[in-house]
C-alpha cells in the first residue's frame, strides 16, 4: 500500500515559527535534522517516552476540517512535521512504515491541543482536529525524505497488529 508525502515542516524550538522544507535527514532514535524534538528542545522533551521524533497529520484531515469547521491550517500552523496523503495513519499504531529513504513506526495518536488555539486564533481548531490531529512515530532507521516522496506500508502488519490483544 502507498500514498505520498506531501509536505514537510520543522520548528527550531517549542513555540518557534515552523518552516516548510524540501527535504529532511530523519535521525534514528531523533527526529528530524533540524526539528526542536531532534534537538530535545520540544515541549514534552524534558519527559521520557517514545513517539516524539516525528508527527504526521493527512491532508485529508485537513481538507475535512476546513469542510466541516471552516479552520485553514495552511503554511504549517497544525503543527506536525509531515503532512501525507492516501495514508491511514490510524492504522499505522505499532506498524512500521517507509518514507523515502528513511523508516518509522507509528506509536500512537496525535491529539491537537488549546496550544493550536492560541497560535491560530482560530477558536474551533481543537474541535476541527479531534479525531483526526494524527500519528505520532518513533525513526527508526535514518534517510532523507523528501516532499513527494512515497509512503509504504505492508498491510499484513496492519492486519497482524489488529489481531494482537489489547
Amino acid at each position: 500500500m502507498t500514498g505520498r508525502l506531501v509536505s514537510i515542516y520543522l520548528a527550531s524550538a517549542a513555540g518557534a515559527p515552523v518552516r516548510a522544507v524540501p527535504e529532511v535527514e530523519a535521525l534514528a532514535g531523533r527526529g528530524l535534522a533540524g526539528d526542536r524534538y531532534a534537538d530535545g528542545a520540544g515541549s514534552f522533551s524534558r519527559w521520557p517516552g517514545n513517539g516524539r521524533d516525528v508527527t504526521l497529520i493527512t491532508a485529508e484531515a485537513l481538507a475535512a476540517a476546513e469542510a466541516e469547521f471552516g479552520v485553514a491550517v495552511g503554511a504549517g500552523q497544525h503543527r506536525r512535521n509531515l503532512v501525507v496523503e492516501g495514508v491511514p495513519l490510524a492504522d499505522l499504531r505499532g506498524v512500521p512504515f517507509q518514507i523515502g529513504g528513511a523508516r518509522f513506526e507509528g506509536v500512537r495518536r496525535c491529539a491537537p491541543c488549546k496550544y493550536l488555539v492560541r497560535v491560530t486564533g482560530q477558536e474551533r481548531i481543537f474541535d476541527a482536529l479531534v479525531r483526526r490531529g494524527g500519528l505520532r512515530a518513533s525513526v527508526i532507521a535514518s534517510g532523507v525524505v523528501r516532499v513527494g516522496d512515497e509512503v509504504s506500508w505492508d498491510p499484513v502488519d496492519i492486519e497482524h497488529r489488529r489481531t494482537l490483544p489489547g
